[in-house]
């Protein structure tokens, strides 16, 4: 597995799960009749704490472990070959098109709430899952493209 691969892994992995933690504490919200403002800032500052340092621990911790096991396995210093060719960038750019992509669907469906007559708290939690969902979805597409070979 590439440097770039290991590196999207990492941040699908954490965002799924940052994925699930935010559907979860919503439905409890929602089950226990707390979902109000002050609740919804709390998860949504805690999202975005563990997006970025989980994403920069997680992705550390990946490469320290992978470079254990390269040593114990051939008995060779690892050789980390971080550099970006063509190739990887058009992955990359074709992913954040996709990301972008899914997140403007999700812009425009979040502001579909308020012609529904939804209080503006939802169209915001919904604009926060819709972000974390196009980052999983870009993740994705991301893996597929380095997988087929493109």
């Amino acid at each position: 597995m590439s440097f770039q691969e290991k590196n999207i892994t990492v941040s699908l992995s954490i965002f799924v799960a940052i994925l699930g933690l935010y559907l979860v504490r919503v439905f409890q919200m929602v089950q226990n009749e707390s979902f109000n403002s002050t609740n919804m800032f709390r998860l949504w500052g805690t999202i975005a704490v563990l997006a970025v340092v989980g994403t920069i621990l997680a992705t550390i911790f990946t490469h320290i472990v992978g470079g254990i096991v390269h040593k114990v396995r051939t008995n060779e210093d690892p050789h980390i070959e971080d550099i970006q060719d063509e190739r990887d960038q058009i992955i990359d750019l074709k992913g954040t098109r996709v990301a972008y992509t899914f997140s403007s669907i999700g812009v425009a469906l979040s502001m579909l709430t308020f012609v529904f007559g939804q209080p503006p708290l939802i169209m915001f939690s919904l604009l926060i899952f819709f972000g974390v969902l196009a980052q999983v979805i870009a993740d994705i597409w991301r893996l597929t493209l380095y997988r087929r070979g493109f």
